[in-house]
């Protein structure tokens, strides 16, 4: 994709109360034109059920998780968005009206402030209720703090630090105000887009439990009994069978509740007619379709048994065909960027993807432009490290947007040829100089180490397979054999994990999931979660000290030369093998159809979803 069809366009700006304004959405160009923050301007065709909208998950990502407090494994976007859709978030970033910013509308706050030093931020919570009639308090939100406190370790948003650590004290004023105490001061747009984002006023009232008959209780206020009660709750979102019928799932309090969930991850969205918030659902019933592929779902999109789907880019050329049959076409760029992390830990070639020349060879062997112009037909751009560059922003350094390791073939075949690899007989490189001298293979590689490279990869995309087909190509042709191994997104994710070498699940290389982008951040793109040491989705292990510091100080700065630093020195260390960043899909919206801005954090929301009739 071009520059000139991007719609949005990313700078600091003013704030908006007390947080700033990170990325300005634009209208214009392109596809993107027809459906802007109200929608298609299209009359919605005669025969169309305007109560129910059809909507395409992405080709094997079934939802498979509704506790709206994410695990490793669980985290994947439309998890949340649909927990988001039932369980009201206290407040979110988003850009699902056309700019990103803090969207108030959609939570249960009404109102946040900071104080004057930065120390500490007061909330105050609307009269909102759940949907058995019982008010929403704050007894909620500090049901969710203790969940979150005493399962810090199990929860995929934690990181050493960070939220809740960084709260030294909270204030529950009354029922519909609290104020959270900081540790120090930090970027109030990160601690906003970031950190904040992520509380969720939980049931209290039917969910502080331990067992189906158990009685609710206080037991939360100690960590022994926040232990048991998260167990109880994970035990029950893990079971997903009985989703549509447990009676813990019907206590919500967002514009729509669980109206039934089958075992191929179809989902039933059901408008929560007692729902009191600012965000109602504009139809009464959404239906999030799963698919094994994307033909699958391609086919039923051309017999208009989809409302809003995808394409691949491949059928970009047969864009007049949909708009003929009645549909929109609408690339859906995000704020995301596109790798596979290398397992360091990987007790067989950890050691090996531990040398930066070694990583620089490989990095230096994948033809990004022309994977992105060929196999994604412009649906791509290249990403060289570790902030989203499809979208201008003053985050990005001079290195990472001038990529330190074009496509060289040559350079790669020296750098291997320098550090004493040569090939075998059957032309994979073999190391014959082990040692860390600079001409040797470096720490930890053992003589006779192959480059025999497994890329554990998501099924389902025709262009991912063309992708690898390309790099294995690429890599042959330096000496570095590569297989495969293909499964549904689910399945690698649940398989990508941080690991030690001694366990019996760190048998993984690498990890592809980016079909569809890899990561997507919050407006202020910090990668405290995926790259600092220790980080609960640091998949790989990397570990390096000055990245840490940089991404420390990123969160206590507004300086934006701290967050260039950093995109520098993670682009020249590689610490994930940067990929094509796709577009997160080419969606196909059909004639009428209205509130379908597409948020650049890949969210979505279902309850701003109608018909122009």
């Amino acid at each position: 994709m071009s520059n000139d069809r991007k719609r949005l366009k990313v700078g600091l700006a003013a704030g908006i109360t007390a947080f700033a304004l990170l990325l300005t959405g634009c209208a214009g160009g392109g596809a993107g034109e027809t459906s802007g923050a109200s929608g298609s301007a299209a009359k919605v065709a005669a025969g169309v059920d305007t109560d129910t909208i059809n909507y395409a998950l992405p080709p094997n990502a079934t939802p498979n998780w509704i506790l709206p407090i994410g695990t490793a494994g669980k985290m994947a976007t439309h998890n949340y968005s649909i927990s988001q859709s039932i369980w009201s978030p206290l407040m979110t970033f988003d850009g699902s009206k056309g700019e990103m910013k803090l969207d108030l509308e959609t939570g249960i706050a009404d109102n946040m402030d900071y104080a004057a030093n930065g120390k500490s931020v007061t909330f105050h919570l609307r009269d909102m209720h759940w949907s058995d009639g019982t008010a929403i308090t704050t007894r909620d939100v500090e049901f969710w703090f203790n969940l979150i406190k005493a399962n810090k370790e199990t929860w995929g948003g934690y990181k050493e630090g960070r939220l809740p650590d960084n709260i030294t004290k909270i204030d529950y004023t009354d029922d519909k105000t609290f104020t959270l105490n900081f540790d120090k001061v930090y970027n109030q747009d990160w601690m906003s887009s970031t950190q904040l984002i992520s509380i969720r006023p939980l049931p209290h009232h039917a969910w502080a439990k331990t067992s189906d008959e158990g009685k609710v209780g206080d037991a939360d206020r100690t960590e022994a009994g926040a232990k048991e009660i998260f167990s109880y709750l994970v035990k029950n979102s893990e079971d997903m069978a009985s989703y549509a019928t447990n009676p813990l799932w019907k206590t919500v309090s967002g514009p729509f509740a669980l109206g039934a969930f089958d075992n191929a991850g179809k989902t039933t969205l059901s408008k929560n007619e007692k729902y009191d918030g600012k965000d109602a659902a504009q139809v009464t019933t959404v239906n999030l379709l799963p698919f094994t592929s994307a033909d699958a779902e391609v086919n039923l999109l051309r017999s208009k048994g989809v409302d809003y789907g995808y394409i691949p880019t491949s059928l970009m050329d047969q864009k007049t065909q949909f708009e003929s049959n009645g549909y929109q076409i609408d690339p859906w760029e995000g704020w995301a960027v596109t790798y596979m992390p290398y397992n360091f830990n990987n007790p067989k070639m950890g050691t090996t993807y531990k040398q930066l020349y070694v990583r620089q060879a490989l990095q230096s062997a994948i033809d990004q432009p022309t994977i992105s112009k060929v196999v994604w037909k412009d649906g791509a751009n290249p990403v060289y490290g570790p902030v989203p560059q499809d979208i201008p922003s003053p985050y990005l350094s001079d290195a990472q947007k001038n990529n330190p390791y074009p496509f060289d073939i040559e350079k790669s075949k020296k750098l291997f040829a320098d550090h004493g690899w040569k090939p075998g007989a059957d032309g994979v490189l073999v190391c014959e100089e082990a040692g860390t001298a600079e001409n040797q293979c470096g720490e930890g590689v053992e003589k006779g180490t192959k480059m025999e490279m497994t890329m554990m990869v998501q099924s389902g995309s025709d262009e991912a397979d063309k992708q690898f087909a390309a790099m294995q190509s690429s890599f042959r042709d330096i000496g570095v054999a590569v297989t495969f191994d293909r499964a549904p997104l689910n399945t690698v994710l649940n398989r990508t994990a941080p690991c030690e070498a001694d366990s019996a699940d760190c048998d993984w290389e690498f990890s592809y999931f980016g079909a569809a982008g890899s990561w997507y951040f919050p407006a202020y793109p910090t990668g405290e979660r995926i790259f600092a040491t220790d980080a609960s989705v640091n998949f790989g292990n990397y570990s390096n000290t000055g990245a840490d510091k940089l991404m420390d100080d990123a969160l206590v700065t507004n300086d934006p030369a701290t967050m260039q630093k950093y995109s520098a020195l993670l682009a020249e260390q590689l610490p994930v093998m940067w990929l094509p960043n796709p577009v997160y899909q080419v969606s196909v919206i059909r004639d009428g159809m209205v509130g379908t801005t597409q948020d650049p954090t890949a969210n979505f929301f279902p309850q701003r979803w109608g018909w122009n009739k």
